[in-house]
């Protein structure tokens, strides 16, 4: 049946006259306990002045904004405006009685008994109010949903938390583990403390549970793998709450639980942006991003939208992508002035054509080709194209626009690869990133070079293939059981890169701190079980490296070393000497000549150029495994 809703001004009207009738009574009230008078002069004074009670004590209440609140959501913040509106009526009464020369009619006691009687009324009704609305529902939900226990993080709002509990009718709580809590074996909102969270086995065999809902808002990664791996033992699933300000506020209810997801137990802790900065950086400029339809470029997208440029151009090759993109961004930012733009960084004319019209003054190249083996055979000449080539035509419709107009800064997303690289990809990215620190000294623009490893589900890596695997019924196909790459989520890394922007100052490179690398075997253990199945369901297989690859991705060449930045998270990289004109005037020459290279004169190019650069040879103590077809230790 519905809940039937009255209009403000009925329920305004209804509260008025609640108080109004409280008022007459608690006067008549306090003339009736008031002893040692006839009762007919009694009732015949307390009837000759009620009125003037009633007028004043009723201008006092609207005085201190009684009727402004709402009754269901009644607190101490009400009940202090009530003592506050009755206390000055208490005053104002008497005086105003002694005014009228209508004192004589009224007993002093009167004056004492009647605040304290119309202070308890007008309280109770409120809170009694507040209850019912808040037991009525409770009564229909309790019992109805499933059986939980919350593993709380710290004691802040765990109040607000239960109650949130106790209203919904999807979940039942039962208990409340609590590690730093000193109440252990009490209730809290009629939910009992059952202990720390090493109880949770147990519990979850004496209460019957077959969910366990953690509250996070103070863990860090390894308290949330630490809550996860005792969901795991218990052999009950782990469902993660939604932010306790989203509850309060009443953006999100108990229903909206999810799963636990593998970004929570990677080992990625909250980043702070400098916002006020980036603003500064990003905000009323027309900014461009190039390769804007793709993992990095469509995030970069959205995060500086965010921060209201005058423009926004997304320049794309790929032209599904830009329009999937433009459709995003018209259902999310549609006040965002964007304009979307098919084009190839190869194509010199093209890029003038944007620049001359568009004029940006902040620029993010994230436009790459980035899948290792793919560009290893086959296509090694367009990597280097795209990823060198690419970025210096960039450069130079940067360039070409100077001095008409100044470009404030111009950023290259980089990749772990490209230190000691064994790949084509690995190896264009290094020299984009040498040529593009020559040009920037050379030109004095500020250029900004950001490396990172992987990122979480991005086109092309691990994880989406791991999942499609999954869902298949398996094998996962992993190249060896020993490799270990770095991740970050793809929020984080593009909130990095705009916070490298803002530091940046005349070419640098970034590096971002990627945490503790991360075994791939695990990884897939990990995506298994957060499928809902078991190693024993899904099988891993090992395939043996591929061309290019590497065991161990590196953020650092063999030469270089980092220094601390204001930002915790991200480091520069205190580079040795550049190579000098005849070395970039050499790549150029390469870069541009006509036709088009084999594979192994791209490779013997690259190893010319760039000097870390070693091609890929499969190492004599790492051998194929695509034999191996039994569950990784």
């Amino acid at each position: 049946m519905p809940m039937l809703i009255l209009p403000t001004y009925i329920r305004t009207t209804v509260a008025i006259l609640h108080d109004a009738g409280w008022v007459i009574a608690c006067w008549l009230l306090a003339f009736w306990f008031r002893q040692g008078m006839e009762p007919a002069l009694l009732w015949s004074n307390a009837l000759r002045t009620v009125g003037i009670v009633v007028c004043l004590q009723m201008a006092c209440f609207f005085s201190f904004g009684l009727y402004r609140g709402i009754w269901r959501y009644s607190s101490l913040n009400d009940l202090r405006r009530i003592a506050m509106a009755v206390g000055t009526a208490s005053l104002l009464v008497p005086a105003t009685m002694l005014l009228l020369q209508q004192g004589i009619l009224v007993p002093r006691t009167v004056y004492v008994i009647d605040p304290l009687l119309l202070l308890l009324f007008m309280s109770s009704g409120r809170m009694i109010y507040r209850w019912w609305k808040e037991e009525r529902p409770l009564a229909q939900v309790i019992g109805a949903g499933k059986p939980v226990i919350l593993l709380a993080s710290s004691e802040d709002q765990l109040l607000s938390i239960v109650n949130s509990f106790r209203r919904s009718p999807n979940w039942q709580l039962v208990g409340i583990l609590e590690e730093r809590l000193g109440a252990h074996g009490r209730e809290l909102a009629g939910v009992p403390v059952l202990g720390g969270w090493h109880k949770l086995p147990s519990m979850v065999q004496k209460y019957s549970v077959g969910h366990v809902i953690l509250e996070d808002s103070k863990l860090d990664h390894n308290g949330r793998r630490r809550a996860y791996e005792l969901c795991e033992y218990a052999r009950v699933k782990l469902m993660m709450m939604p932010a306790v300000d989203d509850l309060m506020s009443g953006k999100v209810h108990m229903a909206t639980m999810r799963d636990v997801e593998l970004d929570d137990l990677l080992g990625r802790d909250p980043v702070h942006l400098d916002t006020a900065g980036i603003g500064g950086l990003i905000q009323n400029e027309v900014v461009l991003v190039t390769g804007a339809a793709g993992s990095i470029g469509s995030e970069l997208c959205r995060q500086i939208a965010r921060f209201k440029p005058s423009l926004l151009v997304m320049l794309e090759h790929s032209e599904f992508g830009l329009y999937a993109l433009q459709q995003d961004f018209e259902r999310m930012f549609p006040n965002t002035a964007i304009r979307c733009i098919v084009g190839d960084v190869k194509d010199a004319s093209r890029l003038r054509q944007v620049f001359q019209r568009y004029r940006p003054t902040v620029i993010f190249h994230a436009a790459a080709y980035k899948h290792v083996p793919m560009m290893e055979s086959e296509n090694a000449w367009e990597a280097v194209l795209n990823n060198t080539l690419g970025t210096m035509r960039v450069a130079e419709a940067i360039a070409a626009m100077q001095p008409e107009y100044q470009a404030r800064k111009l950023v290259l997303v980089s990749t772990d690869k490209a230190v000691n690289p064994t790949s084509v990809m690995g190896a264009s990215k290094r020299l984009a990133e040498m040529l593009l620190q020559s040009w920037s000294e050379r030109t004095g623009i500020q250029a900004v070079i950001v490396r990172f490893g992987n990122v979480l589900g991005s086109t092309g890596s691990v994880v989406p293939k791991f999942k499609q695997q999954i869902a298949r019924g398996g094998p996962i196909t992993i190249t060896h059981p020993d490799m270990r790459r770095y991740f970050m989520s793809v929020s984080e890394a593009c909130g990095l890169v705009l916070q490298s922007a803002l530091m940046g100052e005349s070419h640098e490179i970034f590096v971002l701190d990627m945490g503790q690398p991360v075994k791939i075997v695990d990884l897939a253990k990990d995506l298994i079980r957060l499928s809902g199945f078991s190693d024993a369901d899904i099988k891993i297989e090992f395939t043996g490296l591929r061309p290019g690859e590497k065991l161990f991705e590196e953020l650092l060449g063999d030469a270089e070393r980092t220094l601390p930045t204001r930002h915790s998270k991200i480091r520069v990289a205190a580079l040795g000497p550049m190579p000098g004109s005849a070395w970039e005037k050499g790549v150029y020459q390469w870069l541009n000549q006509p036709g088009w290279l084999s594979d192994q004169d791209v490779r013997s190019g690259l190893a010319r150029h760039v000097p870390e650069y070693e091609m890929y040879r499969e190492a004599a103590n790492v051998k194929p495994l695509m034999a191996v077809s039994k569950q990784a230790s």
